[in-house]
């Protein structure tokens, strides 16, 4: 049986999924320390719940929207053996579209994006985002040099990319389809525990 992740689809031929379920799949996958950079609102909050709060190697973005993708860059080039994901959604990323071509050239081999893209600037009031419109995520991360970009069929799929991002040398961006469903939890809002946290999960001190 062919590997669903060697089977392009477009957007729209993507599955809808559940934001809070592949968040959980990712982080049953990781079993080595790799750092995960979540971004504002409703994406870090079920990155939070799915690790219960608990997994210092998660760093929580706390309303600088945009800036997932950059921060994680900056992790994958400090710490080069580490992998690195960067969570982000559709929204947000459609602001630091310059990222995508930096990751490129730099060549951050260790890093993976996964973009949840629901259309919408969700915890705003649901306006339309331009990926709702116009706008293929996957599409301009190619056209940016990230070569290994490609939409998540479906879970299986996803599981599928997500290891191989830890297999293979990237950069690499997933897309993934997600509905408008309610977050599992909220961000602690402590940004000097969150940093401090992070820190320690990194093994770094101040």
């Amino acid at each position: 049986m062919a590997s669903l992740a060697n089977q392009p689809v477009n957007r729209d031929q993507a599955k809808v999924m559940n934001r809070y379920d592949i968040t959980k799949r990712l982080v049953d996958m990781l079993h080595h320390d790799e750092a995960v950079i979540g971004g504002i609102g409703y994406t870090n909050f079920d990155l939070w719940a799915a690790c219960g709060g608990k997994r210092t190697q998660n760093f929580y973005m706390l309303g600088s929207m945009g800036l997932a993708v950059p921060i994680a860059a900056g992790v994958a080039i400090a710490q080069p053996h580490r992998k690195v994901f960067a969570l982000e959604g559709d929204g947000s990323i459609l602001m630091q579209l310059g990222s995508l071509s930096t990751v490129a050239a730099r060549k951050l081999k260790n890093l993976c994006i996964v973009i949840m893209d629901n259309g919408a600037y969700q915890i705003t009031g649901g306006q339309k985002t331009q990926t709702e419109l116009a706008a293929d995520i996957v599409g301009i991360a190619k056209a940016s040099g990230i070569e290994q970009a490609a939409w998540a069929a479906d879970e299986s799929a996803f599981a599928e990319l997500i290891a191989r991002a830890l297999k293979e040398d990237g950069p690499s961006l997933i897309g993934c389809r997600i509905d408008s469903g309610k977050p599992r939890d909220t961000t602690e809002r402590d940004p000097v525990k969150i940093r401090e946290a992070f820190m320690r999960g990194m093994g770094v001190t101040a």
